[in-house]
């Protein structure tokens, strides 16, 4: 008898064991939580399956009367859907790879580089954690207008690649790393850019996994601060864009959620298939014992 048929009489052999209490519990739970999660989800996908006016009606209804997908159609139409998505999708790029390098770079210098003021200088990067980006916009658009950054992609990406959040991730994380294997290579001849990128970053993938998903998700959704350094409708990312589907008489609750699921799509995508590095990712932090 074959090892594949040993397994597969051993498989037929199992006695399914019956649910348990708790196990039903829970059970019942996630799925009542699973179903509070989708409900907004699957209420923009019907009202976007609506017309206008089914869309306003009072009461309202979860499934359409009519079927049809003119606000779709609409929102391809009268807005620059696929301009608005290169936009978002250039800008989030290019802030999460600033923030991986900047990120980096200071959390390991932080961990491992001693130098006068060093406690105080990281407490004043601290600070930026209590200090909402609302609060920054007047000095921040001020800076970026004296710099000839507005209305450019530059002025949307350089002020969103500082956050303190992301550095203090990977200087906990770096902190973790035993010293022992950087000062092995330090008798083997290795400088420190080379101990830096061929030893601390490839151990610290899954916190740079983390920190790139959150930073992508972060700067897709923002809608602030590019809103304020830009006019051209050319340079609309897909929060700002969908935000202007409106027209004389108010705005159009069908095209709005056509849009909100296009704007949301990039998003889903991330965390269904990289949700594995995203746990990986906080339980490599070394913030679960802090």
């Amino acid at each position: 008898m074959t090892v594949t048929q040993i397994r597969v009489k051993s498989r037929a052999g199992r006695v399914r064991r019956p649910w348990t209490v708790s196990q039903v519990i829970l059970t019942v739970v996630g799925v009542a939580v699973s179903a509070v999660w989708t409900a907004p989800l699957a209420w923009a996908l019907f009202t976007s399956l609506k017309s206008e006016t089914e869309a306003v009606e009072v009461p309202p209804h979860w499934l359409p009367k009519v079927w049809t997908a003119q606000a779709w159609k609409a929102i391809f139409e009268t807005g620059n859907i696929t301009n608005w998505f290169v936009n978002s999708l250039v800008v989030s790029v290019c802030v999460t790879a600033v923030v991986l390098l900047v990120g980096a770079l200071a959390g390991y210098g932080f961990a491992r580089t001693e130098f006068r003021g060093k406690n105080a200088l990281m407490g004043l990067v601290m600070t930026g954690l209590m200090v909402s980006p609302a609060v920054l916009g007047v000095p921040l658009f001020s800076t970026v207008q004296s710099m000839g950054m507005v209305d450019t992609y530059w002025g949307m990406i350089l002020p969103q690649c500082a956050p303190a959040a992301m550095v203090y991730i990977l200087y906990k994380f770096f902190q973790g790393i035993p010293r022992e294997l950087e000062e092995a290579a330090y008798i083997d001849g290795a400088g420190r850019w080379r101990v830096f990128f061929t030893i601390i970053v490839p151990l610290s993938r899954p916190s740079l996994s983390a920190v790139g998903i959150f930073t992508f998700i972060a700067s897709w959704n923002n809608f602030l601060w590019p809103y304020m350094v830009t006019n051209n409708p050319d340079l609309m990312t897909m929060p700002n864009g969908i935000a202007t589907v409106m027209n004389s008489y108010g705005i159009q609750w069908a095209q709005l959620m056509a849009g909100g699921l296009m704007a949301g799509l990039p998003l889903i995508f991330v965390f269904v298939f990289f949700q594995r590095q995203i746990v990986s990712g906080v339980a490599h932090t070394g913030l679960a014992g802090q």
